[in-house]
């Protein structure tokens, strides 16, 4: 059987994200998810995979059920297929940010970047006087990437901070256009730019994933593979699978 795998990310104020975790964990439990779910006082970021009708009770309980209590009114979420379960276990861990970059001042929350639909991308992208940059690690782009885009070469994602300071200037890049797997780091990454005075800068609404799922490859300006943090490890073009290859040594 295949299985329907749900990537979800919300800023949302969680003053009680502590005494959320149990009911939360306990009602994906009920409906046999596996996975990882990381709640903060931010809001919420996780990946699940069950059956179609269970990812589906899920998504309706952030939209509509008393646990969150509307709070998750702005989920972004995306929908993709495994063809074997791609998580072992249930995990549902406290954290200090749902993205972890270390800024107080990046609040996605009070200012954020301009989102970008899929389908108005390449012409972003493309336009000479944009910076095209990519936030993921570095083992992450070696994977894939859009075209001309520069790579940071971080290890995680705190480092970009880093980057920022080193490599970028709010007077030389005055439009940068930056994307992520699902667009959480680019929540963040968007903030932290803003809040060092960097007038214009935009991210790609859903992320790669979005992106490969609506642009048809005819018109793609994406090259390689997208890594997921899960079992299939990269998705192709209409979020395809990778093919699998026999296990090696690493």
């Amino acid at each position: 059987m295949s299985y329907k795998v749900a990537a979800f990310y919300q800023f949302a104020a969680l003053p009680d994200y502590r005494e959320l975790r149990e009911p939360l964990r306990a009602f994906c439990a009920g409906l046999d998810l596996k996975g990882s779910v990381l709640l903060a006082r931010e809001g919420i970021n996780g990946t699940v995979a069950g059956t179609d009708e269970a990812i589906d009770a899920l998504a309706h309980e952030f939209a509509h059920g008393a646990l969150f209590g509307g709070r998750l009114d702005n989920l972004e979420i995306k929908f993709s297929t495994s063809a074997k379960m791609p998580f072992g276990r249930l995990k549902v861990r406290l954290k200090k940010e749902i993205v972890t970059l270390g800024d107080a001042a990046a609040d996605p929350t009070r200012q954020v970047g301009i989102y970008v639909d899929a389908a108005e991308w390449n012409a972003l992208i493309a336009a000479p006087d944009t910076l095209v940059l990519d936030t993921r690690n570095a083992f992450e782009v070696a994977m894939g990437t859009f075209e001309g885009a520069v790579d940071p070469n971080i290890k995680s994602f705190g480092q970009f901070k880093d980057f920022a300071a080193e490599q970028l200037d709010p007077a030389r890049h005055r439009k940068i256009a930056m994307f992520c797997t699902g667009g959480i780091r680019c929540e963040k990454a968007s903030a932290h730019l803003l809040a060092r005075g960097f007038a214009e800068v935009y991210h790609l609404k859903g992320g790669i994933l979005k992106y490969l799922e609506e642009v048809p490859e005819a018109q793609s300006r994406w090259r390689g593979e997208c890594f997921v943090f899960d079992e299939r490890v990269a998705l192709g073009h209409g979020l395809r699978e990778r093919t699998r290859e026999p296990a090696g040594d690493e």
